[in-house]
């Protein structure tokens, strides 16, 4: 056992001085240590950028709120409105006026990332969406995410919502230490709901040793995001990777930050992820290079700089973990505002005054 743990550390250790730290076309890169805080690495880190699916970790953050504070609970129904229902794809596949528990809910958006799951729990605490992104934004505003701004609660596109790999780590902290009951929902590989089964995109999860969660996103404005976290060796490590050109990359690049970080070939760089400052300026825009006319030879490019994961090539990310899979249930439509019976009127009848 410890021949074979000490050979995959020394393979671990050829492949991190073997290739760079990542692709020469910058992208942001964050490494903190949960614990103390501390930077471990940092690579524009404030430069806004989309969230894309990340969003939902604020609308999750909001939603353990508000069970806290007793204004709805885990058993709650939470209903698909038509509105939520026109959202667009990853959806959960239940029908308009269908119905799960709050509990369902929160596994469904987080683990297979339900756009319109996100929504029905917006509108089940805000009353509607417009309301529930007002809370957001305020929350995000008491959390010190200064360059953060929400307009919708499940990160679909729209250019005014914005963030910042900084940003991203304080709030996926916030998550580890306001609500560590619920960690156990961003573990779950997959989600079961009647015949349909919901999977995690974040890879990490089945194939690196150690990692807890949090969440992945995708629009082709932000490029591949994820935030992760990993505890392993008696460290508790938060990495955030923006703008992957595709899910091999996004997942190697996450990784190797973590294994550089476990391994001492990262030392802290005497700030905390509070120190760091969010830039000024549009967020940036990777549409071209990852859904346009650009994006094949963007790709091609990407795969060149930084080939860990490929065909032929050493990956990080050689476990293989078989992870919790959870078993939600369709309620079904909830039929409500249904007018009841009236009561029989009281009368004595004739028949029964006459005898």
């Amino acid at each position: 056992m410890q021949v074979a743990r000490f050979a995959r550390r020394w393979l671990f250790c050829l492949a991190l001085l073997a290739f760079p730290a990542g692709p020469a076309s910058a992208i942001p890169m964050l490494l903190v240590d949960a614990t103390s805080l501390e930077v471990l690495y940092a690579e524009d880190a404030g430069q806004p950028w989309h969230p894309a699916s990340l969003t939902k970790l604020m609308t999750a953050y909001l939603a353990f709120a508000a069970i806290k504070d007793g204004r709805i609970s885990l058993d709650t129904p939470i209903r698909v409105s038509q509105h939520a229902w026109n959202q667009a794809p990853a959806k959960s596949g239940l029908e308009v006026g269908a119905s799960i528990t709050l509990r369902d809910a929160l596994y469904i958006m987080l683990v297979k990332s339900a756009n319109d799951i996100a929504v029905a729990i917006a509108e089940a605490i805000g009353g509607d969406e417009k309301t529930f992104v007002v809370q957001m934004n305020r929350m995000a505003a008491d959390m010190g995410l200064t360059a953060t701004r929400y307009y919708n609660s499940n990160g679909l596109k729209n250019a005014g919502q914005v963030t910042s790999a900084r940003d991203l780590a304080m709030l996926g902290l916030y998550i580890q230490r306001d609500y560590p009951q619920y960690m156990p929902i961003f573990q779950t590989q997959a989600v079961k709901l009647g015949t349909h089964t919901l999977e995690t995109s974040n890879g990490l999860l089945e194939h690196f040793a150690g990692t807890t969660g949090l969440k992945t996103g995708y629009i082709c404005q932000s490029g591949l995001n994820i935030v992760a976290t990993v505890n392993r060796e008696g460290r508790s490590l938060l990495a955030v990777v923006l703008g992957g050109s595709s899910v091999r990359e996004r997942n190697e690049l996450t990784a190797q930050l973590f294994l550089r970080g476990l391994s001492g070939a990262l030392s802290s760089t005497g700030k905390t992820v509070v120190d760091l400052r969010n830039l000024d300026g549009a967020p940036t825009d990777m549409g071209p290079q990852i859904c346009g006319k650009k994006a094949k030879a963007y790709v091609k490019q990407r795969m060149a700089e930084f080939p860990m994961g490929l065909k032929g090539q050493p990956s990080y990310l050689t476990d293989k973990i078989e992870g919790p899979v959870y078993v939600a249930t369709d309620l079904g439509k909830i039929v409500t505002d249904v007018p009841l019976p009236r009561p029989r009127p009281d009368v004595t009848p004739r028949v029964a005054a006459a005898n």
